[in-house]
C-alpha cells in the first residue's frame, strides 16, 4: 500500500505512527496502561521501519532509534555508564539460525518485566537503576534491596555490574490480584504490576508483591577473568544470583532448543515474551559494536502467534472493586496454542472503538506471547456495540471518563456491590466462615453473573451451576470443590460468624470473647447493649457504639436473618472456653497472624489458658516462630525442659482451621 503514497504522504504517515507508538509506550511503561494491543504495536512498528527505510526520514523521537521510556517524575535519575540498548528481533527460526552462523551461542528466556542494572562495590549492593530510556534510568536501590532473591552482599570484592530483569511470577500475580482485584485497569498483567511495584517510593510494596530479579548479563566484574557468556552466567550463580534459564547452542542444535523452550511455555511461571540468543565469545561480541538502538551480538526471537477467526457473540462488562466496568469479548470457542479460548479482555473503550467491534462480527484472535488471548483484528467492523448507561451489577449510573486519552466506563454508585467485594473476601476468610477456593477475583466474577448479592448467596451457589462452570478460571471440578467447601462452612460457630460479618473493630479475639461472654447464644450476641459489651475484656465504649449501630441497621438485620436461615450454628457452650484450661504460655518474638502479642494473649485466655511475661518452672509452653533462636527465653525454656511451639501449633490448639 505504501507504493501508492507520495513521499510527503509517507512522511506524514511516519509522523502519525511515531506519535501513536510513543504515546502507547509512555502509557505502557510509565503509567502501566495498555491503550493498544501487542499485535497492533508490532504491526505499526514494522510499518514504521519499512517507511523509514523507503524514505530515509527518521524523526529524532522515533521509537526505531530510542529505547524504553522516558523516566518518570518522583525518582532520582542516573545516567548509565554505557547505554542499555534494546534488542533487534525476528520471528523466523531460519533467520535466527543464519544470524548465529558458525558461532556458539547462549539461548535463554526473554523475560517480560523491567530491565535493571545492579552495582556492587566491595561486595555490597550499592545501586539499582532501571533501564529507563537507555541513557538514563531511575534510581531504585531501596526497592531492589526489598527483592528477596537479590543478594545484598556477594563474595567478590571488585566492582560488579549485573544486568537483569525484575519480574513478578504468574502465581504471585494471581495471589496479588486476590487483594487488588484482577480487573483493576492498572494491572492487566504481571509486567505492568512489576513496573508499578518497583518504580515507586515505598520499598515495602516491592517486597509485598514479591518482585524478583533474574540476572541475564554480567556487564562488569573487575578482577574476574570472564571470557564467555556461559562463564559469566555460572560466575553470577556462584555469587548468589538467580539467573535466567539458558542452554548452549550451535547452528545444528539451535532449532531443537527453540522447540524445547516452546514446549515449556505452558508450565513456565515467569512472564516471558520470547527468547534471547547471544554469542558466547565475549571478545567476538565486543568486536561487532552496535547500531544506534541495538547491540550486534544479541537478538530476540519472538514467538510467531497462532491466529483463528471466530464470531463475536457478546461484550461482557466485568466489574472491578474500583468501579471500572471492563469490556470482555465473548466469542465462539476456538483452539489456540493447544487450549480452547472463548473470551478475551478488550482492556478499554479505545481498543473497542478502534476495532469497531459489533455483535456478530468476524474477529481474529490470538494469544499474546502464546499465553494471553487478544483480538488482533475485526474483519467485518460493524461497530454496533452499545455502551451501557447503567451498571450491570447494581443498576446505578455508568459513566464514560477520559483520562489523558484513555476512555473507560465506570459505575459511579458508591454503594455498588462490586466496590464492596472486600466484605465478601473477609466473610470467606480462614478465621471467618473459611470458604476455600474463593479469591477476590472469583468473588467479583460471581457478583458479575448475579450469583452473589448477599452473604447467604454463598450457600446457594448450586442454583447458578451452569453459569459458574462456564466462568473463566472455573469448571465443573472447581464448582464442585467450591460448593463442598460452602457446605462445610455452613456448619459454623457464633465466633466465626461474628468475625465474618465485619462489625467495626471486632477482630478474632473480640469475637471469641463476646461469644464466650454470651455462652455462645447467637440471640444474646446480636442483642448486646453497651453495658454488656463494655464489661467484656477488650471492648470499649466506642467499639460498643459501633457494634450496637451495626446490629440496629435494618439492612444488616436482614442480611443476618438471611444467613441464619442457611447456617447451622453450634451454640453448645461446653465446647468453648476450656480447651487451654490450666495451661500457662509465654510468647516471644514476632507473630505472623496477629497484629501484636496482646491479640494472641486474648485468644489464649478466652480458651481458659494463662499468659505469663517470663519463662518459669510453671510455664507449659513457650510460643516462638524461631525455635532455634538463642534468645534468653528460648535458652530458659530448653534448660527447664519446657515445650517450645510455633504460632501455627498454638493456633491449631485454639481450633483454627489452617
Amino acid at each position: 500500500m505504501s507504493d501508492l503514497l507520495t513521499t510527503e504522504e509517507k512522511k506524514a504517515r511516519i509522523d502519525a505512527l511515531a506519535e501513536k507508538l510513543n504515546e502507547a509506550s509512555r502509557a505502557y511503561y510509565t503509567d502501566g496502561i495498555e491503550i493498544i494491543t501487542n499485535f497492533e504495536y508490532d504491526e505499526m512498528y514494522d510499518e514504521l521501519l519499512a517507511l523509514e527505510d523507503e524514505t530515509g526520514y527518521i524523526r529524532d523521537d522515533s521509537p526505531s532509534i530510542n529505547v524504553g521510556y522516558e523516566t518518570a517524575a518522583g525518582l532520582p535519575k542516573v545516567v548509565h555508564e554505557t547505554r542499555m540498548l534494546s534488542l533487534n528481533k525476528t520471528k523466523d527460526r531460519e533467520e535466527l539460525r543464519a544470524w548465529l552462523g558458525d558461532q556458539k551461542g547462549i539461548l535463554s528466556w526473554k523475560l517480560d518485566g523491567l530491565t535493571v542494572a545492579l552495582t556492587y562495590e566491595n561486595g555490597r549492593l550499592t545501586q539499582g537503576v532501571t533501564r529507563g530510556n537507555g541513557t538514563e534510568g531511575e534510581l531504585i536501590t531501596a526497592n531492589i534491596m526489598a527483592c528477596a532473591n537479590v543478594p545484598k552482599v556477594i563474595p567478590h570484592k571488585g566492582r560488579v555490574v549485573i544486568r537483569g530483569e525484575a519480574v513478578i511470577r504468574y502465581s504471585d500475580f494471581e495471589k496479588i490480584n486476590e487483594t487488588i482485584g484482577s480487573a483493576d485497569a492498572k494491572y492487566k498483567n504481571p509486567r505492568n504490576l512489576c513496573s508499578g511495584s518497583i518504580r515507586q517510593l515505598d520499598p515495602s510494596v516491592t517486597a509485598e508483591r514479591k518482585v524478583q530479579v533474574y540476572a541475564f548479563s554480567l556487564y562488569r566484574a573487575e578482577g574476574a577473568d570472564i571470557t564467555s557468556r556461559q562463564a559469566g552466567m555460572e560466575w553470577m550463580k556462584s555469587q548468589g544470583f538467580d539467573t535466567v534459564d539458558y542452554v548452549m547452542v550451535d547452528s545444528s542444535s539451535l532449532l531443537d532448543a527453540v522447540d524445547q523452550f516452546e514446549a515449556a511455555i505452558p508450565d513456565f511461571d515467569i512472564p516471558s515474551d520470547g527468547l534471547v540468543l547471544m554469542y558466547d565469545d565475549l571478545e567476538y561480541s565486543r568486536s561487532l559494536g552496535e547500531t544506534a538502538k541495538f547491540p550486534r551480538d544479541a537478538i530476540a526471537f519472538k514467538w510467531r502467534d497462532q491466529y483463528a477467526d471466530t464470531v463475536l457473540r457478546e461484550i461482557e462488562w466485568s466489574p472491578s472493586r474500583t468501579g471500572l466496568l471492563n469490556p470482555v469479548a465473548i466469542f465462539d470457542p476456538v483452539e489456540l496454542e493447544g487450549t480452547t479460548v472463548s473470551r478475551a479482555s478488550v482492556h478499554n473503550l479505545n481498543i473497542m472503538e478502534d476495532l469497531a467491534l459489533g455483535i456478530g462480527d468476524t474477529i481474529r484472535v490470538y494469544k499474546a506471547n502464546m499465553i494471553i488471548p487478544q483480538i488482533s483484528d475485526n474483519l467485518t467492523r460493524s461497530g454496533n456495540i452499545e455502551i451501557p448507561s447503567v451498571c450491570p451489577v447494581c443498576g446505578g449510573q455508568a459513566m464514560i471518563s477520559d483520562d489523558e486519552g484513555t476512555k473507560t466506563l465506570s459505575c459511579i454508585n458508591p454503594g455498588c456491590l462490586a466496590k464492596h467485594v472486600k466484605r465478601f473476601s473477609h466473610f470467606v476468610s480462614r478465621d471467618a466462615l473459611n470458604i476455600e477456593g474463593l479469591s477476590e477475583s472469583g468473588l467479583l466474577k460471581l457478583i458479575g453473573i448475579g450469583a452473589l448479592r448477599t452473604y447467604a448467596d454463598l450457600f446457594r451457589l448450586s442454583a447458578y451451576k451452569a453459569d459458574i462452570v462456564a466462568m473463566e478460571g472455573f469448571g465443573l471440578k472447581s464448582f464442585e470443590n467450591l460448593t463442598a467447601s460452602a457446605e462445610r462452612a455452613s456448619h459454623t460457630t457464633p465466633a466465626r460468624l461474628l468475625y465474618g460479618l465485619g462489625v467495626p473493630g471486632i477482630g478474632v479475639a473480640n469475637s471469641r470473647n463476646i461469644s464466650i461472654a454470651c455462652r455462645n447464644r447467637w440471640k444474646d450476641i446480636q442483642n448486646l447493649d453497651e453495658e454488656g459489651l463494655t464489661s467484656i475484656d477488650g471492648v470499649g465504649s466506642v467499639m460498643a457504639g459501633d457494634y450496637i449501630r451495626y446490629f440496629a441497621d435494618e439492612e444488616n438485620k436482614a442480611a443476618v436473618a438471611d444467613l441464619l436461615s442457611v447456617l447451622d450454628i453450634d451454640e453448645s457452650y461446653e465446647a468453648a472456653g476450656t480447651s487451654l484450661e490450666g495451661k500457662t504460655f509465654v510468647i516471644t518474638g514476632s507473630l505472623n497472624y496477629y497484629a501484636n502479642r496482646k491479640d494472641l494473649k486474648a485468644e489464649i485466655e478466652a480458651e481458659g489458658g494463662k499468659v505469663a511475661g517470663s519463662v518459669s518452672a510453671k510455664t507449659d509452653y513457650l510460643i516462638t516462630n524461631n525455635p532455634g533462636s538463642g534468645s534468653s527465653k528460648n535458652k530458659a525454656a530448653r534448660e527447664l525442659g519446657i515445650e517450645i511451639i510455633t504460632e501455627d501449633q498454638v493456633r491449631t490448639m485454639l481450633g483454627h482451621q489452617e
